[in-house]
């Protein structure tokens, strides 16, 4: 397939502005990052967090979480929501799924960091603030998927596991898309020796050496979207069709960031097939 070029834009859903890439429009599947603004909550959350287990308000989030679901044409009770853990899980959802962790914690999917699908209609949700979020659908099978990659999912593999619970619903990682949203950059994350020896382990000392730099004794700066890109291109998807994000996370762009300001809330990456 020839995918659009990889570019990326900012559009208005649901009276929000939202990031959003052209090749996955013409993949068949709507993606809306959300950012900071547009929501109800105050204080170190405000305006548009998302995150139910950051210290905000129930009320705020939840209403927040309703215009979310609107920047994709869904109703609250369509989300699905996975319990991130910063693991390996990928897991198979349907339509019996939907409003799973929409409204509170307690009926997330547990222990879940990708979330895949073969139905339409179903509101696949993950949420970051200097995690990597990544999307993926191949639009011949019609299996749609998104991922939350931190150091320790990435380490993990969380990408290739997603890809390959993708492969069992008939998807093939060369038609696959793939759009890598809002990440913390390098030259903000600083790491410790176990992140640069966990991310040494999974890429080999080679690939390595392009994702984590030396910044003096004890310390390293680890680039999460370039291990996530690299891990892809490993698993088959073509590199014309990985959509690369088109600013980092924290000040002075739109996105929560951890790192930048604790406590923080959290936007996210919302995708629906629409057939």
């Amino acid at each position: 397939m020839t995918p659009a070029l990889p570019t990326w834009d900012w559009r208005r859903r649901g009276g929000l502005t939202v990031l959003g890439w052209p090749a996955l429009d013409q993949a068949g599947v709507d993606v809306a990052v959300t950012t900071r603004h547009g929501g109800v909550s105050s204080g170190p959350y405000r305006s548009l967090n998302l995150g139910l287990h950051v210290g905000d308000r129930d009320e705020r989030v939840l209403e927040n979480r309703r215009r979310a679901a609107g920047a994709v044409g869904a109703g609250l009770d369509e989300l699905v929501v996975g319990a991130q853990v910063h693991g390996d899980r990928a897991a198979v959802v349907t339509g019996a799924d939907r409003g799973r962790g929409a409204a509170g914690l307690d009926d997330a999917l547990p222990d879940t960091d990708a979330l895949v699908t073969a139905e339409p209609g179903v509101v696949l949700v993950t949420m970051v603030a200097d995690c990597v979020p990544v999307v993926l659908v191949d639009p011949v099978a019609r299996v749609l998927a998104t991922v939350h990659a931190g150091w320790r999912g990435t380490a993990a593999g969380i990408v290739r596991r997603a890809l390959d619970v993708m492969s069992d619903l008939g998807c093939r990682p060369g038609d696959v898309v793939a759009g890598i949203g809002p990440a913390v950059a390098r030259d903000r994350y600083q790491v410790g020796p176990e992140v640069a020896e966990a991310l040494g382990t999974a890429l080999g000392p080679e690939a390595a050496a392009e994702v984590v730099a030396d910044d003096g004794p004890g310390h390293w700066r680890a680039d999460l979207v370039a291990a996530n890109r690299l891990m892809l291109e490993r698993a088959g998807v073509p590199a014309a069709q990985i959509v690369g994000p088109p600013c980092p996370t924290g000040p002075p762009g739109p996105f929560f960031s951890d790192r930048a300001r604790r406590p923080c809330g959290r936007f996210a990456l919302l995708a629906v097939r629409r057939t």
